[in-house]
This record gives C-alpha cells, structure tokens and sequence, in this order.
C-alpha cells in the first residue's frame, strides 16, 4: 500500500491544527482560572532568541497552508501575522484549516516530483516536492507546534500528551 501526497499532508495538517487549537482554547481558559492576563501566554518564549507563542503559531500555519500550496502549484495565500488575541490565533487556525479543505488528492497527485522552490534560513533552495514535505514542511510545522505547546505547558497549562495528539 502506498500513500498519497494528500494523505501524508492534508488530512496531517488539519488534525494538528485542530489540536492545536484544543491546546489554545485549553490555555486561554486556564489563563481566566488562574486570572492570567492572556498577554503573559501570548507573548511567552521558552528561550529569549525563541519566538513567542503567538509567532510560534502564525509560522506552524504558514507551514501547513504553504505545503500543500506548493505542492499543487498554487500561490500561497499571505497573512498579515497582526493576531495578538487567543481568538485571533484561533481565527488564523480555522482560516488555515479552511483553506485546506479547498484541496484534492488529485489536485497533489505527482506532487511528489514538482520541484518546489523557496527561501529557507536565507537562501534560495529548490528540491522534489516529496523531499520537500517530508524533510523541510512537515520537521518546520512540527517545531513550531510543539514548540507552542511547550510553552503553555512550562507556563503551567495542564495540558497532557493527549491534547498534544488531539485526542481529547
């Protein structure tokens, strides 16, 4: 049995975004329970050259719509990176989630082999869209969201492997 370009992107995405956003609404009402200016989770680094939740977030979402975008040869769809609320992030999530519905397994069908070009840490990289989603996409999306959800968690989120997995 093989796997599509679809089923190892899309479907991947949009269930670790849903989690993703368990894991937000799950720190935004932890930061009322605890009367926690949600700017103190917001704006939270595990380390100072880190970025902060909020960024940590926008860039897991650049990753999941700019993916399969490219990989179906269409224009990646540019956000202003101008949230600064749990509900902004939260509408970020769904707007993501929404444009991945927008595509199809034939739409990526032979994706595997597009050649895929962009910017990565500054320079100019080009490589088959399977090595692309597998060693540049998917490793980057994957950081920034357990990077998100280590950050409410060392800021003392009762948040446990499950909603990591999105199984809660």
């Amino acid at each position: 049995m093989t796997i599509s370009m679809y089923e190892a992107s899309v479907p991947v995405f949009s269930a670790r975004l849903k989690a993703l956003s368990n894991v937000l609404s799950a720190a935004e009402q932890n930061a009322v329970d605890r009367k926690i200016d949600p700017q103190v989770f917001l704006t939270s680094r595990l380390a100072p050259d880190m970025f902060a939740l909020t960024r940590q977030v926008q860039i897991a979402t650049d990753h999941a719509k700019g993916a399969p975008s490219r990989l179906a040869g269409r224009e990646v769809p540019k956000y202003e990176d101008n949230e600064v609320s749990f509900a902004d992030l939260q509408a970020r999530i769904a707007k993501t989630t929404d444009h991945l519905a927008t595509f199809s397994a034939a739409e990526l069908e032979g994706s595997d082999d597009r050649v895929i070009e962009l910017r990565l840490g500054g320079r100019e990289v080009s490589m088959p869209g399977l090595q692309y989603l597998l060693h540049a996409a998917m490793p980057n999306f994957y950081f920034h969201v357990t990077t998100a959800y280590d950050i409410l968690r060392h800021n003392g989120v009762p948040l446990g492997k499950s909603t990591f997995l999105g199984n809660r």
